[in-house]
């Protein structure tokens, strides 16, 4: 059978090759045991799902398997944004969730992601457990769906009003209604779809959506990842929408990307710059902030300049989750385009993070190109860049050896001042930039990404990460 391995947010294959019904049946049953020993079976688990192929199917099989176990199920009545399948765990005071999605993978690809009784990510420690606990395809319990339902065991439901209603305590949309913003959202043929439409109805500002019905083969782009070059279709609509921002959400609607009312895509660690921004000067909030090795250092420059700590933690929402949680954290996010928020749940929300954005342009009364500039009259102009690159398993060893036995004076003709290993190796530079290099914890994929504030370095600076790593 195969060895079934979680990454960095759970478990993610290729449909039909080591992601079937199965391997799909033994992965609910480590939960199911998981939850058990944990005392968590008796609360009952929420399960949803996304519009990737046979995702609903993949779900009803892990409802069977969860309520042959003796735990109660929720079970979505339709694909539902994660961030809305997270709520629904605190909403129910479940002991956790499963979610069947593969969020921004290719549509080859379909997951396995299970939540906490927060709604948040499991950490790496539990994760071990349940892979620890997964059994072979003969010592897993499942009953017919059909059955399930009958004995009450399995209850099937919709999870968006009680969501709703939690995103009308965190934000006021009445301002943005009125606002009279031409807004384009790109659904990426996801799960987002139609949520702007409906959330920001029966005002002055119009929504339009493109790439909003289900099609599991992800048209006009290699996968649903809100950057480029899978953003670029829809942001061609921007201007013959006439349009003053583009939301983009990816697959499963936890994470976010933008668009200038130009068509220019802003980049993830702007926008975490802007949510800062928008939270510590618009908003006047104080609190921790939780930020991945991998995201920008212009947090740590506005949390030095508002007396709020910041923290730095490994990538993925399984670090990140847990420490929000510790600390209480004001906002949480990563480089990948999540971002999680106070008296929500510790889980991404591209939904919730839109309505911030579009709230502090109504706040502000500045369109998002013009956000830019605030941001970067306060701590400087910040250059972000990341090259992603296939390699061979059998080469994994090799290429972390170098990258970990190596020094280098100048990265990108800037002195080299430091290396940080929370998560794979950051060259801390004389600029206060960086440059990582890490291995994905999802794909057989090597990322090496930099922030600096030359924006006529960077592409010297990749090149060099490159060569560390011995791809060039």
């Amino acid at each position: 059978m195969t060895a079934i391995k979680f990454g960095t947010d759970g478990w993610r294959a290729r449909i039909g090759d080591d992601y079937t019904f199965d391997n799909l049946r033994r992965c609910a049953q480590g939960f199911a045991t998981f939850m058990h020993a944990e005392g968590l079976a008796g609360k009952g688990v929420v399960i949803g799902y996304d519009k990737r192929f046979s995702a609903d199917h993949f779900a009803a099989a892990a409802a069977e398997v969860m309520a042959a176990n003796g735990i109660n199920v929720w079970l979505t009545n339709d694909a539902t944004p994660t961030p809305t399948i997270s709520y629904a765990v605190v909403d129910k005071k479940a002991g956790g969730a499963i979610n069947i999605t593969a969020s921004h993978n290719p549509p080859e690809d379909c997951g396995f992601k299970v939540r906490d009784p927060n709604g948040g990510a499991i950490p790496p420690h539990n994760l071990t457990k349940i892979e620890a606990a997964i059994p072979e395809i003969d010592g897993v319990k499942t009953m017919r769906l059909d059955d399930a339902k009958s004995d009450g065991l399995v209850t099937v439901f919709d999870a968006d009003p009680a969501y709703i209603t939690q995103l009308g305590r965190l934000i006021d949309m009445e301002p943005i209604k009125a606002a009279g913003f031409n807004v384009l959202v790109d659904c990426m043929w996801g799960n987002g779809a139609g949520w702007f439409p409906n959330l920001l109805a029966g005002g002055k500002t119009k929504i339009h959506e493109v790439h909003n019905v289900r099609n599991p083969i992800f048209p006009h782009m290699s996968r649903p990842e809100p950057i480029p070059p899978n953003v670029d279709h829809g942001l061609s609509f921007v201007k013959p929408t006439a349009a003053d921002v583009a939301i983009i959400n990816d697959g499963d609607a936890d994470r976010v990307g933008f668009g200038d009312e130009n068509g220019q895509f802003i980049d993830q660690l702007r926008v975490y710059g802007l949510l800062g921004y928008y939270f510590l000067e618009v908003r006047g909030d104080r609190g921790p902030i939780v930020k991945t090795i991998s995201t920008t250092k212009m947090l740590n420059k506005l949390g030095k300049m508002y007396g709020v700590p910041v923290h730095e933690t490994g990538v993925g929402f399984k670090y990140i989750a847990p420490k929000m949680v510790e600390v209480n954290a004001l906002i949480g996010g990563e480089e990948s385009g999540g971002y999680a928020f106070q008296n929500h749940v510790p889980e991404r929300d591209g939904i919730l993070a839109g309505l911030f954005l579009l709230d502090l342009m109504v706040r502000t009364g500045k369109k998002p190109s013009q956000l830019l500039d605030l941001l970067f009259e306060k701590v400087g102009p910040h250059y972000y860049e990341r090259i992603d690159s296939r390699f061979d398993q059998s080469q994994r060893e090799a290429i972390f050896s170098r990258v970990a036995s190596a020094k280098p004076a100048t990265i990108g003709g800037l002195k080299c001042t430091g290396i940080v290993t929370i998560d794979g190796f950051q060259f801390i530079m004389e600029d206060g930039g960086w440059m990582l290099i890490r291995f994905s914890g999802t794909e057989p994929i090597i990322r090496v990404y930099c922030e600096t504030t030359h924006a006529d370095r960077v592409n010297d600076i990749l090149e060099d990460g490159m060569r560390i790593a011995g791809l060039r």
